[in-house]
């Protein structure tokens, strides 16, 4: 029996069953009724890859065993595993906890995952480091060695696209490489300005979409809720902001241009109109060109995690062709591999 994670399980089922095990954190369950007002329930199970429901009926022992079980609870599921319109599913499947050494070793997270963050997390580096402007390359050495370690852990969003631990590194080294080659082509876009706001758009993120220390539950929070990551986004650059305009270095920027009071206020910018609409929840339109780029680049990655996650989980409805994965616009057509060319 293969052991597999969440994403790969997805990756691995279809119309036909596949025998396969894969450890999970019981993040919380739904009990739910059928039309018939027979009771099942609805579990959500998370890793460091995703996330997956899965429907428990009131004949299977597992249905009692989890009136036992709290949230947060490590386990492992084995069966025959199906996939369908609804999601991952099996006709016979059983779980059990997971031992102390099992347990240490699924919160350490999957290897692979692990080893993509990191490059993800030096590429980011490497990039900020490249930012010439001495203001925005300070507030974000500043933003680095205050919240790396809550950044690192945090999700890009709590569903539809990088919805994981390490999901915000994932999406913010992407976009900031979409913005470093679109810079060489729109070459009047400044680039420093560019990419600090990439590094920042999300950045309240850290409190709304954030894990704990250890675990792949993403809890919810009263600022989160509350106030949403633009607004909250825009509070933790303000603080780095004076904290940086206190340090000593600021004294020799006085003369500078553009002036740092605009730069400031077009980081906000970047921030406050990332969405693009008022509808999707920003606060103000985009205005200059690094915003609109932002919001496109944003929008770009955003979508192609959801088609590439839709890929992966969606079923065959025909032949190249699989079902919509919301919030998608349409059914999904199996993209067109790359030509190669025979050697000669």
């Amino acid at each position: 029996m293969k052991h597999l994670t969440i994403s790969s399980l997805r990756q691995n089922t279809g119309n036909i069953p596949a025998s396969a095990s894969f450890d999970a954190q019981l993040e919380r369950r739904v009990e739910r009724e059928t039309k018939g007002g027979k009771p099942f329930l609805e579990i959500y199970l998370v890793d460091g890859t995703g996330e997956m429901k899965l429907k428990v009926w009131d004949n299977l022992p597992q249905f009692r065993a989890l009136e036992e079980i709290a949230d947060g609870t490590l386990l492992r599921f084995s069966g025959d595993w199906t996939q369908n319109q609804y999601g991952v599913d099996s006709g016979k499947w059983d779980m059990r906890l997971l031992t102390e050494t099992e347990g240490a070793e699924f919160l350490a997270g999957d290897p692979d995952t692990k080893a993509r963050q990191d490059k993800d997390w030096a590429d980011i580096e490497r990039m900020l480091s490249e930012i010439s402007d001495p203001r925005l390359e300070r507030v974000c050495a500043e933003f680095v060695a205050q919240y790396s370690d809550r950044f690192r852990r945090s999700a890009a969003a709590r569903k539809n696209h990088h919805a994981r631990r390490g999901g915000l590194v994932e999406h913010v080294a992407q976009m900031m490489r979409a913005a470093e080659a679109m810079c060489s082509v729109y070459t009047t876009l400044n680039r420093d300005l560019l990419v600090a706001g990439v590094l920042f758009h999300d950045c309240g993120k850290m409190w709304e979409n954030n894990y704990p220390e250890v675990g792949f539950s993403q809890p919810f929070t009263m600022h989160g809720e509350m106030l949403g990551h633009i607004p909250l986004g825009i509070e933790a650059v303000n603080k780095l902001w004076r904290d940086v305009m206190d340090q000593p270095c600021a004294e020799s920027w006085a003369e500078l241009e553009p002036a740092t009071a605009d730069i400031h206020l077009h980081l906000l910018h970047l921030i406050a109109s990332h969405h693009g609409t008022h509808e999707w929840g920003s606060p103000t339109l985009p205005r200059t060109p690094e915003a609109m780029a932002l919001h496109y680049i944003d929008n770009m990655d955003a979508k192609y995690e959801m088609m590439r996650m839709g890929y992966e989980s969606s079923a065959e409805i025909a032949p190249g062709i699989q079902d919509r994965k919301f919030p998608l616009p349409a059914s999904l057509v199996k993209p067109l591999p790359h030509f190669v060319a025979e050697e000669v």
